[in-house]
């Protein structure tokens, strides 16, 4: 099988991964950065959950005005406004956060600055996936969407790694310097798209708001495969995910501080990383949510491993299977949403699956957190892994899913 780098050759589409993997080292990089400073202070599993939770609540608000907004302007200018206002907001916590400038409250400052975050990065998911279709041909759908997916999780290893490094070898103010010029060059990747696509624009749409949004939901409800795999991807990571719990699991038991911390955040997308690549050098012909079933059990099953391993390098690799059953996850999900939604559709399509994501990542932190205050931290996850473990049980259950196959030349079998 021939080796997919044709996708490469278009400049635009490098320009995106270059997005991609600066906002992702930038943003992966914050929360590493958020993450021990508030258990820092407050030494609460349940104030880690309250993050994801404080990032979600806007970041669910917006998410349909988003894609509505995506469909009736610019992608590009869209994309440009919502990474600008992360930049400053990050700016804004480097000075604060960072200790440049002294406040009496940095809780209440960080707190803020996650709540604009959620905003604007709600903007980011349906833009960029409004730009991707028009940058690439169809043919070219499930190689791009392992190539975003890989860069996705390089930046997702190194931004983490490196936060808890600089955070931990030198300070909290070079850490959010740092992140902050990542996400600067992210911006700049974005100007530097060409003038075809700033002033690309789908086929505008004339309805009111809510008209608008209610087709987007429809189309997706109507599309039993589409809202499968996302409601699928939503309820196993809404119960399985660990990340947010992290900071504890690296102080409370494995007793590796901020740098072991910068590690334990990249092991899953450095598993994930590692798979992504691998499929997007040899891209998946078919896209079989059989599979998808496979590889979120297997995801559940890394959780439960990892909640019960009290050694780091265990730890570790509990995690880096996680990343691989997860990447598989992500490259399905992404080929399928691309290859089944029409172009007028995909900016309030991209915020319905960015709600789904937004559900099962901060609001699964809330939750992991709550659970850990209720049961205990180790408890907390080994739950969390056997409700992922039931929800694909629960899924499997559909033999019209279990039997769906997608390609990229033609529709659902």
């Amino acid at each position: 099988m021939a080796l997919s780098f044709s996708v490469l050759k278009i400049r635009d589409f490098r320009l995106l991964l270059l997005t991609r993997l600066f906002g992702t080292m930038s943003l992966s990089g914050q929360a590493v950065i958020v993450g021990w400073q508030v258990y820092s202070l407050t030494k609460d599993p349940f104030m880690l959950g309250l993050t994801g939770l404080a990032e979600a609540v806007p970041a669910i608000f917006c998410a349909m005005f988003a894609g509505y907004w995506v469909d009736k302007n610019r992608p590009h200018t869209v994309f440009m406004t919502a990474a600008g206002l992360v930049l400053l907001n990050m700016t804004m916590l480097m000075f604060v956060a960072g200790g440049i400038i002294h406040v009496t409250n940095i809780l209440y400052w960080i707190f803020t600055g996650i709540i604009i975050s959620g905003l604007g990065r709600s903007f980011f998911q349906p833009s960029s996936f409004a730009l991707q279709a028009h940058i690439l041909p169809r043919t070219l759908m499930p190689a791009a969407s392992s190539w975003l997916i890989t860069i996705f999780q390089i930046g997702a290893v190194t931004g983490p790694a490196l936060a808890g490094l600089v955070y931990g070898g030198y300070s909290v103010r070079a850490a959010w310097f740092m992140v902050t010029l990542f996400m600067c060059i992210e911006f700049i990747a974005i100007i530097a798209m060409s003038k075809k696509t700033r002033l690309y624009q789908t086929n505008r749409v004339t309805e009111a708001f809510l008209k608008s949004v209610s087709e987007g939901w429809k189309f997706i409800l109507n599309s039993r495969v589409l809202l499968s795999v996302m409601a699928l991807d939503m309820f196993a990571v809404l119960f399985g995910g660990a990340v947010a719990m992290l900071p504890a699991f690296a102080d409370q038991i494995l007793h590796v501080g901020s740098e072991g911390l910068g590690a334990l955040r990249a092991a899953p997308a450095l598993g994930a990383g590692l798979t992504a690549l691998a499929l997007a050098l040899w891209p998946m012909k078919q896209i079989r949510a059989s599979v998808l079933l496979i590889a979120i059990a297997g995801f559940g099953f890394c959780m439960i491993g990892f909640a019960l391993s009290t050694v780091f390098w265990i730890s570790l690799l509990m995690l880096a299977l996680s990343g691989v059953f997860d990447s598989v996850s992500m490259v399905i999900r992404a080929t399928i949403m691309q290859l089944l939604t029409p172009d007028h559709m995909r900016g309030r399509v991209s915020s319905v699956n960015s709600m789904f994501i937004i559900s099962s990542n901060e609001i699964g932190a809330f939750e992991s957190g709550l659970a850990a205050r209720l049961l205990g931290l180790v408890p907390s996850v080994i739950f969390g892994g056997i409700g992922t473990l039931l929800v694909v049980s629960v899924t499997a259950l559909s033999p019209k899913l279990r039997k769906t196959v997608v390609t990229a030349s033609e529709n659902v079998k």
